[in-house]
C-alpha cells in the first residue's frame, strides 16, 4: 500500500489523508463493538471497547488471511466526544500495540447513540490483500 500525502499538506495525526493499494483481495468488515466473541461487554469505558473493536475487527481479518497491514480505510463511530477526546494518548497506545504503525484512512464520526447498548465505539474496515500471482 502507499500512503497519500499532498505537497505542502501538514502531516495527518493517527491516520492518512489516502491510501492506494494493488489491485487484489478486499474484505469488508461490518461495523464491531467492544463485546467480546459471546457479544458481551466486559467493561462500560471507552478505552476497553476500543481495544476489544479493534480486535474483533482483526480477528474477522484473520478468518479471511488478512492482518492489521491489509486495512486501507476504517471508519469510527464514538457515541462520546469528550471521552474520546480524554482517552486519544490510552488510545493511541491501544492502536500501536495492535495495529503496529499501520495508519489507514480514517473518519471519526460522533452520534448519539449505538444500537448495542451499553456500546460507546463502533468501528469498520476495509482491506485489501496483495493480488496473487496465477
Amino acid at each position: 500500500m502507499q500512503t497519500l500525502h499532498p505537497e505542502g499538506w501538514l502531516p495527518p495525526i493517527g491516520y492518512s489523508n489516502g491510501i492506494r493499494t494493488p489491485v487484489g483481495e478486499m474484505i469488508f468488515v461490518a461495523g464491531q463493538v467492544g463485546w467480546n466473541a459471546r457479544q458481551v461487554f466486559e467493561s462500560r469505558e471507552l478505552a476497553p471497547q476500543f481495544e476489544q473493536a479493534l480486535k474483533n475487527i482483526l480477528d474477522v481479518l484473520a478468518t479471511g488471511g488478512a492482518g492489521p497491514q491489509h486495512i486501507c480505510r476504517m471508519t469510527a463511530y464514538c457515541c462520546d466526544k469528550a471521552k474520546y477526546l480524554a482517552a486519544r494518548k490510552q488510545l493511541g497506545a491501544i492502536w500501536r500495540a495492535l495495529m503496529g504503525s499501520n495508519y489507514p484512512a480514517m473518519s471519526m464520526i460522533f452520534v448519539s447513540d449505538l444500537l448495542d447498548h451499553p456500546g460507546l465505539i463502533e468501528l469498520e474496515a476495509t482491506a485489501v490483500l496483495p493480488a496473487t500471482k496465477g
